[in-house]
């Protein structure tokens, strides 16, 4: 016995892959009919002196997790949505259990893991309250196709996420998945939902007065109201800080909330409908048509391309000055609105109480600005302006919940651009025949396929430049990582970069964090599947950075430079590109302390700075590289700077 338990804690601790020295093909980390002996992991946990805290659900004991763990649970929910019928995500609560998951570290406790539990309630939609059924497929066609018509049900969203979901009034969710990502995404999230849903229902019906308190009707503003919250919250072990995010995520509806979760332990049932390799090719292409439209309607196809995967606000914003020309307006409503956060910290700013910058607040105002009937006049006015000046939104219609924009260099306007980004020499950009396409950045593996297809369809790329968010093992929340080695968990590929990216180009931008450059990046599988084991592991090879999109991407590329499909388990050097390749993330997560992650996360305008900071640095790479192209190839005049005097230009910005 002692012999087996040895040779069992061997394979978890040889199950990683030695992430660059590795010279031997990947190895997967078990076999096929190999099974977690459930006696020997008691046995090692009593031998290790570790305590055994019976689970919820089951009871099963504690055992330390490792990478074999997790692709035991990748595995396990795949294999079960072979099936044609629904599966019961109960069946899947101890592998969750089994990862550790450094997302969600107090999933075996009985008190409720509010970081893990806020973190789900941003990623999926209100209704998901009232469903007990959620389906997946790839395209209408796929969930019409059994019989749902998802057409005629209500469109909903989730507030941290981007996915295409629909709520039947009943208790049915259909999400669309765009890639194997989303599989590893949902299905996590919807587990641990479940399993923190179950310790609340469990604590509400502890004590009975405490349904008959939430039960209770009387004015929020009431003391009464406060003091009956602050035992119910003191009953369902909510520490305040996490009450008071709740209240403002669910708002008036949290007692109603907490209600329909005493009501009734929840039980997710799930279903793939037909899910395959060719669906999601072609609910790629389904993305790409309406973009190709608009390429054809506007002539641009034939264009040179910059590619920018960041968001749907900050390149715009930077770019056409819709939101700095209302300045004056945006100031009085941060003053004089309803919200005393943007009150004070309008207040603090223009007193220089604190350091921030004063642009950057009115892109946050902006957005709850859109909600007032003013605001709304605005936007319906923005999009008309924004074609005026060759800013063309082409929203998401099939599928990929991924809107596009495309902006026409020689259309912009430079004294109406961010000063952050203005420079010497703009006026040649009004020769330049050159676009940039941005896209609303894609979950993992949507991201080689959103990639391969722009590829296919576009003949002129200048550059590729990425923005996202990742973990961070060596920094803090809003510090900016720039990283020169990749290294991809779906293909096992290790890539070398040249990012043209350094730190000179984000700090001058960057207040309150700091830019680490030099890194090296995992791009990992999903959120939910990383533990302890697994981030000791690649720190231990100095890989500091763990996010999802880079090594899709970069398989993609390496389909661009060779005649074969990307290779697995190779090292590959992409020192040399016929064209740039900038990769930035700014951090939104520290999975080494405890509950730092982004249900953990401020919910103020703070993450903005790094946003901002890393999109100025991508919009003045693509200026800098464009109109050094310009002054080799237009007529020695056009390479003069501007001959307007100051008094000309700040008379030009001011009208």
């Amino acid at each position: 016995m002692v012999r087996q338990q040895k040779n069992n804690n061997s394979r978890n601790k040889h199950t990683y892959r030695r992430p660059v020295e590795a010279a031997t093909p990947y190895q997967p980390p078990f076999e096929e009919n190999e099974r977690v002996d459930e006696v020997l992991l008691e046995t090692d946990s009593q031998r290790r002196g570790t305590s055994i805290i019976p689970s919820i659900e089951h009871g099963e004991g504690y055992h330390e997790a490792g990478t074999r763990d997790v692709e035991m649970y990748i595995r396990t929910y795949n294999t079960l949505l072979r099936s044609s019928g629904e599966i019961n995500l109960k069946a899947l609560v101890q592998a969750h259990y089994n990862i550790d998951s450094s997302l969600h570290p107090d999933a075996r406790s009985a008190k409720p893991d509010m970081s893990a539990f806020i973190y789900s309630v941003l990623r999926l939609p209100s209704a998901i309250l009232h469903c007990n059924l959620v389906l997946l497929g790839q395209s209408e066609t796929v969930f019409l196709n059994q019989g749902y018509h998802v057409d005629q049900w209500e469109a909903v969203t989730a507030p941290a996420r981007r996915r295409k979901w629909f709520y039947d009034g009943k208790e049915t969710l259909a999400v669309y998945v765009a890639s194997v990502s989303d599989t590893d995404d949902i299905v996590p999230i919807l587990v641990a939902f479940q399993i923190e849903w179950n310790k609340i229902y469990y604590l509400l019906n502890e004590d009975p007065t405490t349904m008959k308190l939430l039960e209770t009707r009387m004015d929020r503003s009431s003391p009464v109201f406060t003091e009956i919250s602050k035992v119910v919250s003191e009953r369902l072990h909510i520490a305040r800080d996490d009450w008071q995010r709740l209240e403002v995520i669910w708002g008036d509806q949290l007692w109603h909330n907490l209600l329909m979760i005493g009501h009734q332990r929840k039980s997710f049932r799930m279903r793939m409908l037909g899910g395959s390799h060719v669906g999601y090719v072609r609910a790629t292409r389904q993305w790409w048509a309406p973009v190709e439209a608009v390429l054809d309607k506007l002539q641009l196809n034939d264009r040179p391309i910059y590619f920018v995967s960041s968001n749907t606000h900050s390149l715009v914003n930077l770019v056409s000055g819709s939101i700095i020309e209302r300045e004056e307006e945006l100031t009085q409503f941060a003053l004089k609105g309803p919200d005393r956060y943007l009150t004070e910290e309008c207040r603090k700013l223009q007193e220089g109480i604190v350091p921030g910058n004063w642009h950057n607040f009115l892109y946050f105002v902006a957005r709850e600005w859109g909600r007032t009937p003013q605001g709304q006049e605005f936007l319906k006015q923005r999009e008309q302006q924004e074609q005026e000046r060759g800013i063309w939104r082409v929203n998401a219609r099939h599928g990929l919940e991924i809107d596009a924009q495309i902006f026409e260099l020689a259309k912009l306007q430079p004294f109406e651009i961010d000063p952050r980004c203005r420079m010497p020499h703009m006026n040649l950009l009004a020769e330049s025949r050159a676009i940039i396409l941005n896209i609303d950045y894609p979950l993992g593996m949507a991201a080689y396929r959103m990639m391969r297809e722009i590829m296919e369809n576009t003949t002129q790329i200048r550059g590729i430049y990425i923005l996202g968010k990742a973990a961070t093992l060596n920094g803090s929340i809003g510090d900016v990582m720039i990283s020169n080695v990749v290294l991809d968990e779906h293909s096992q590929n290790v890539y070398w970069l040249d990012n043209r990216f350094n730190a000179s180009d984000v700090q001058p931008y960057l207040i309150y964090g700091s830019v680490l450059d030099n890194q090296k990046a995992v791009s990992a599988k999903g959120t939910f599947l990383q533990n302890r084991q697994y981030l000791d592991f690649y720190y231990q090879a100095n890989y500091t950075v763990v996010e999802m999109e880079s090594g899709p991407y970069l398989n993609a590329i390496y389909e661009d430079q060779y005649l074969t499909r990307y290779p697995i388990g190779e090292n590959i050097n992409f020192a040399s590109l016929p064209y740039e390749l900038g990769i930035l993330h700014y951090a939104s997560d520290t999975p080494y302390t405890r509950g730092k992650n982004l249900g953990a996360g401020s919910l103020s305008y703070f993450g903005m700075d790094s946003t901002y900071a890393c999109t100025v640095a991508i919009v003045r790479r693509i200026f800098e590289q464009e109109i050094r192209r310009l002054q080799r190839t237009l007529p020695e005049p056009a390479h003069k700077e501007e001959t307007q005097s100051k008094e000309q230009r700040e008379k030009t910005s001011a009208s």
